[in-house]
């Protein structure tokens, strides 16, 4: 991630990383890259809207190199994927410099449902530290202080070692269905239309919830909110859209192995 005030990636180095690259790409089992910094991955080659963040230290694996790279303009993206979450997205040129090839492959954590119990006042923990800090809603944020609704869930549980997929419709398909009056404190909350989930929040226990909402109809970044037509504006407009709860059981294990 190019910070302001940071030099682009020279073009020689580009080149000469886009090489090894493409070797590594013929190879029958493609290697697995460690971030060496917090990146964003874009949902495009465009590199126009954010699709997700990479924090330092999580490993990918690159899908696709540019055809169209030329000595005047090294400027594009890569396609890869991230190994935790089978989550893609594009990387910008400029960031090569930030990968280091890894020489182990990706073991995904193994836990069970009730060590997953014993970690979650320290994931309830997380988020309410992150809402600490001065922050805004950000669409594809995973990585602090900014954050959309889904990656401060999967922030949140990630920094106890247990990974969640990426997007609010993908974790309530990961997680096991429960009823509303069946929750307790760390299980997630779902909102949205009948067709499909379009938030997620984390519960606190006492109808409350912790989740990053936006500025339309939220708080613009983390807050509490309640589960009760007594609470203010915001907790009523996302209380009309609750779905369904879910519990997390499992820690997810990537399908690209």
């Amino acid at each position: 991630m190019i910070q302001d005030g940071d030099s682009p990636c020279p073009l020689p180095e580009i080149m000469a990383t886009l090489a090894s690259l493409q070797a590594h790409l013929n190879l029958a089992k493609p290697p697995i890259y460690r971030c060496q910094a917090n990146l964003d991955l874009f949902d495009s080659p465009n590199l126009e809207r954010l699709a997700t963040q990479a924090a330092k230290g999580r490993l990918l694996t690159v899908e696709s190199l540019p055809s169209d790279l030329t000595p005047s303009s090294p400027t594009g993206a890569i396609a890869v994927c991230l190994c935790e979450d089978d989550y893609p997205g594009w990387l910008s040129l400029q960031d090569l410099s930030q990968l280091e090839l890894c020489h182990q492959p990706y073991q995904p954590p193994v836990w069970s449902e009730s060590d997953i119990r014993s970690q979650l006042p320290a994931v309830i923990q997380f988020a309410q530290a992150a809402m600490a800090h001065p922050n805004h809603y950000l669409w594809g944020g995973t990585v602090g202080p900014h954050y959309d609704c889904s990656g401060l869930m999967q922030a949140a549980f990630a920094a106890v070692g247990i990974w969640l997929p990426r997007d609010a419709y993908q974790q309530e398909a990961f997680v096991q269905p429960i009823a509303r009056s069946e929750v307790t404190p760390g299980d997630l909350i779902f909102f949205g239309p009948p067709a499909k989930v379009t938030h997620v929040g984390l519960y606190l226990g006492d109808d409350c919830y912790i989740h990053s909402s936006g500025k339309d109809q939220g708080r613009n970044g983390i807050g509490i909110d309640r589960l009760s037509p007594s609470s203010d504006r915001i907790s009523q407009t996302y209380l009309a859209q609750v779905r369904g709860a879910g519990r997390v059981v499992a820690s997810y294990i990537p399908s690209r192995r």
